[in-house]
């Protein structure tokens, strides 16, 4: 057979005032055609484990596209043109079945369904073409998206490790479906809860329980696969929210009734799946109070609130000024987006002390803010290119690119500054510049959950702190005009 492996993600943040333009893509290794496989093939994502489905099978493949951005706002129009271009033209080219990677929160400029339209075109080429989807956990997963694909599964974790284990088994599902061993069916539902990220970690509650609750499923005669999709809560789109899908042998009743029993009991624990924090000069003095000797691991601080891995800017400086006020000490900082800095510590060389206006260098409007800079001053450390390659279990072998990065080191404090945003979600943040994160006393990160994968061996205790961004977990920071009304908690309702 013939088969098009492809990749096309984004999580788009509707609120973030960063563009996704093509170029964004670019930074973040997109390939086409045979330089696809070649970065993706040898790593622990889901299109090494469908080439390896296909290898295993003899099977011909094209990979006509792998890309991905950082989270930011709409894809621009031509961005999404020509990613989906690409895998269109593969598939006129002719085919037997398609396995994609997709994210489930892509929204772009013509479409707010990026994935369920792609899916939609590719069917209107081939109408009964089988097609295999991996979707992230934060997938806002749409009927159009069902309508026009054989089996779709999520991710089981967040942070996100089993993104190869899911993609192998969805793509054997498609394959026994081919072979005429199995017909796969699909039943998919929602629940009116707008989630939290925050409150999503497959770790904690109320996720773990309804993740073990897939799982448990999955051991049921005639179960395929099964899924629960936290979704995406800063895209301000009408199918945003807690979905679930469950993939069946030929039983459709089953599948609904699976569905029905995991979305239930998401519904009765939404209150668990909103996020209470505290003021930002609180958590910072708690941080504080739990300072002990160098070796004995790090605190991690989040600055959740700027996670340029769920659209923010990376660039917001309010936590790491409360910090300095605060006088705390030996801390290290993943990472600030300041590309004007980094030129200005080229030009003032290693081991030369300079004064930065840091960061702050984008306005918000949606949450009605202005970019604020910090003035600091601080020796150049490190001057880098940026790139180094993931060893942590999540985005394995995955080549990550930075750009120009430099570290400040204040002398009681050493910031991280790239010129290209990129969430912290592997040691290689800081020892790709000479840090050695578990011997610091404190590690301010840009992250939300994925800093879990790199930094939750070596972690004494994470205080969250609620700083500025445009992934704020205050939902009356936002304006939400398209999602579905009423949905939980913009809207305290009762029944679902």
């Amino acid at each position: 057979m013939r088969l098009v492996i492809a990749m096309m993600k984004h999580e788009t943040n509707t609120f973030s005032p960063i563009p996704a333009d093509f170029q964004r893509f670019e930074d973040w290794g997109a390939q086409f055609g045979d330089a696809a496989r070649e970065a993706y093939e040898n790593t622990a994502m889901p299109m090494a484990a469908y080439i390896k489905l296909a290898r295993a099978r003899g099977h011909e493949f094209v990979t006509p596209f792998a890309g991905e951005a950082m989270p930011s706002g709409k894809v621009s129009k031509d961005a999404y043109e020509r990613m989906s271009n690409a895998i269109l033209d593969a598939v006129r080219d002719g085919c037997d079945a398609a396995l994609l990677d997709l994210h489930g929160a892509m929204v772009s400029e013509t479409t707010d369904d990026g994935e369920g339209t792609l899916l939609e075109r590719i069917r209107e080429i081939a109408p009964d073409l089988p097609i295999a989807v991996t979707c992230d956990l934060h997938c806002n997963l749409t009927q159009k998206m069902i309508d026009n694909c054989t089996a779709l599964i999520g991710y089981k974790t967040y942070p996100h490790v089993d993104m190869y284990e899911v993609a192998e088994q969805i793509g054997e599902v498609l394959f026994r479906h081919m072979d005429g061993e199995i017909n796969a069916t699909m039943a998919w539902g929602n629940r009116p809860v707008l989630a939290q990220t925050l409150r999503m970690g497959t770790d904690d509650e109320p996720m773990k329980s309804l993740i073990d609750m897939c799982k448990s499923a999955e051991t049921e005669p005639g179960v395929l696969a099964a899924t629960i999709f936290g979704g995406f809560p800063l895209a301000d789109i009408h199918d945003a929210g807690l979905s679930s899908i469950i993939v069946t042998d030929a039983n459709v009743s089953q599948a609904g009734e699976v569905r029905d029993r995991i979305l239930n009991t998401g519904w009765k624990d939404r209150e668990d799946f909103v996020y209470k924090g505290e003021p930002l000069e609180d958590a910072v003095a708690r941080a504080r109070t739990l300072e002990a000797e160098v070796g004995a691991n790090p605190v991690i601080m989040l600055d959740h609130a700027d996670n340029t891995g769920s659209g923010a800017t990376q660039d917001t400086m309010e936590v790491i000024e409360e910090v300095l006020r605060q006088g705390l000490q030996d801390v290290a900082v993943g990472a600030v987006w300041d590309p004007q800095a980094v030129k200005q510590m080229q030009a003032a060389g290693v081991g030369n002390t300079i004064t930065l206006d840091l960061g702050g260098r984008t306005d918000m409007p949606t949450i009605n803010t202005k970019g604020r800079p910090l003035t600091i001053t601080g020796k150049v450390k490190t001057l880098t290119d940026g790139v180094w390659t993931v060893r942590g279990p999540m985005y394995t072998g995955v080549e990550v690119r930075l750009g120009d990065t430099a570290v400040l080191d204040t002398g009681n404090m050493e910031i991280v500054i790239t010129s290209l945003h990129h969430e912290p979600w592997d040691q290689g943040i800081f020892t790709s510049v000479g840090i050695d994160p578990k011997y610091k006393k404190y590690l301010i990160l840009k992250s939300r959950i994925h800093y879990r994968a790199g930094f939750a061996s070596i972690e004494r205790e994470t205080v969250t702190c609620d700083g500025v961004g445009v992934t704020t977990s205050d939902n009356n920071q936002l304006e939400f005009v398209n999602i579905r009304r009423p949905i939980y908690p913009l809207d305290l309702i009762n029944e679902p």
